[in-house]
């Protein structure tokens, strides 16, 4: 799997509008590595935000 930052996994998620099993696997990874910045964390918290409000769906 190629290696993606935060970044573009939010725009890929944000523009296709569902966070997808591989998006997930990617974050998941990303936090495991503690490899994180502040503009990373606060992606997570606004991709996390939209899912809660209904705004992406869980595919």
């Amino acid at each position: 799997m190629p290696v993606k930052s935060v970044a573009e996994v939010f725009g890929n998620v944000w523009n296709s509008g569902a966070v997808t099993g591989s998006d997930r696997e990617i974050l998941r990874y990303a936090f495991l590595q503690e490899r994180l910045s502040e503009e990373d964390y606060a992606a997570v918290d606004r991709l996390l935000h939209a899912i809660r409000r209904g705004w992406l769906q869980m595919v």
